[in-house]
């Protein structure tokens, strides 16, 4: 059972030196990228009547191909892995999906809505913080979605920007000279443990793992803090005085 946002799992993790920039990952950390493409995969799955396919498998398969593409260079936009990604995790469990398929699941993103409790938690951690996004998305796909949390942030680093994914060291090197602070001026928070933990533990920055979905975490990308939603984010940063 995943911790109480009340009760964050905090053993390493300090607030000094103190953070100017708070970084999120957006997809599922901030937004519901489950819940959207569980519905598009389902819907897929229906169509083309797919019975005894589960989208959570599927969703499963997109995410080791996004691992492999994302790892290839040249750098290739994230609308393409996904129509790409999709397209091969479908295919392993037997669903030709059309192109209209494809296409209404990979912009699926642009339709995503934050968390309930996202928007007042942002809100909060804007009166002491700066806030940032670190996505691995193109400017144009995360626009729409940035917009549907409603709360203005003062970076939205993309991997199109960066021409790189995380968990790349090039993507963070990128993000801080753009934000022109270092990385112990951050805190990194994110629902990734491959994409962003990794990254926190092979770099050195200080991570808040966002654990919606009551995941177990890799003990070899250790420190991190352990949240259920961003309320136990805010509870690390927003400590009461």
């Amino acid at each position: 059972m995943p911790p109480s946002h009340a009760e964050p799992t905090s053993s390493t993790f300090s607030l000094e030196p103190v953070p100017k920039v708070i970084t999120f990952d957006c997809y599922g950390t901030l937004v519901q990228w489950y819940e959207v493409l569980t519905r598009e995969v389902d819907a897929t799955l229906a169509t083309h009547g797919a019975h005894g396919q589960h989208a959570s498998e599927i969703l499963d398969r997109f995410t080791a191909q996004g691992q492999r593409l994302t790892g290839e260079k040249p750098h290739r936009l994230y609308k393409e892995i996904l129509r790409t990604g999709f397209s091969a995790a479908l295919a392993e469990h037997g669903v030709q999906a059309s192109s209209e398929d494809i296409e209404r699941i990979a912009t699926s993103p642009t339709t995503m809505g934050p968390h309930p409790e996202v928007p007042e938690v942002l809100r909060r951690l804007r009166e002491r913080y700066k806030l940032a996004i670190f996505t691995n998305s193109d400017d144009d796909l995360i626009a729409p979605t940035v917009a549907h949390i409603g709360v203005p942030f003062d970076y939205v680093i993309t991997a199109e920007q960066a021409q790189a994914y995380k968990p790349s060291r090039a993507f963070f090197e990128h993000a801080y000279r753009t934000m022109g602070v270092t990385q112990n001026e951050t805190v990194h928070v994110a629902m990734g443990m491959y994409w962003d933990m990794k990254a926190c533990h092979e770099l050195g920055l200080r991570g808040i793992w966002v654990n919606r979905r009551g995941e177990r975490g890799n003990p070899d990308w250790l420190p991190y803090a352990e949240v259920r939603d961003l309320n136990g984010a805010a509870a690390l940063l927003l400590p009461a005085r």
